[in-house]
């Protein structure tokens, strides 16, 4: 009888506050995003999305409904965003601090869109063309869990609880 490889450890550690900050951090600055969905046949796909957060940190994405990851999360509401540092590259990819998020995403409900459209243009200007058309709505993505990866042998696994904003007392 042959035994399997024995198993490995786990190389993402639990999250502390400095990993907390950096994660939280990453996620409120982020202005795009790679998001996963299933298509209808089950398969994965990505695609790069426009991304914000609500005052809690929760993930938001303005998506056009004749899109085929608004049909996807239709569907299928598990997904996962992959998020990285803004700026110029320096470096290679993987040693720039990276989020990944298992969410589960949900349309916005209509009476609460108008708000969201004011906070949305107010940090993306740009994205007026897009407010105003009418297959365009807002996703809310209620976070899982996640993985950070802040660099070479910084790799943590994140609660969403470590992901919200913390609340002021």
């Amino acid at each position: 009888m042959t035994e399997g490889p024995a198993p490995r450890p786990d190389p993402h550690r639990a999250a502390d506050a400095e990993a907390r900050a950096a994660a939280r951090a990453l996620l409120g600055s982020a202005r795009d995003a790679v998001l996963a969905v299933l298509d209808a046949e089950g398969w994965p796909m990505t695609l790069r999305i426009a991304l914000q957060t609500d005052a809690a940190g929760t993930p938001l994405a303005l998506l056009s409904g004749l899109a085929l990851h608004s049909a996807a999360l239709s569907r299928d509401p598990r997904a996962a965003l992959l998020l990285t540092e803004d700026g110029p590259a320096k470096g290679s990819a993987l040693t720039r601090p990276r989020l990944s998020l298992q969410v589960e995403a949900a349309l916005v409900p209509p009476a609460d869109e108008a708000a969201l459209r004011a906070l949305w243009r107010a940090r993306d200007p740009k994205a007026a063309v897009y407010l105003g058309l009418p297959d365009f709505r807002f996703w809310r993505f209620t976070v899982r869990a996640g993985l950070l990866n802040a660099g070479f042998g910084a790799a943590f696994r994140l609660t969403a609880a470590d992901l919200a904003a913390p609340t002021v007392e």
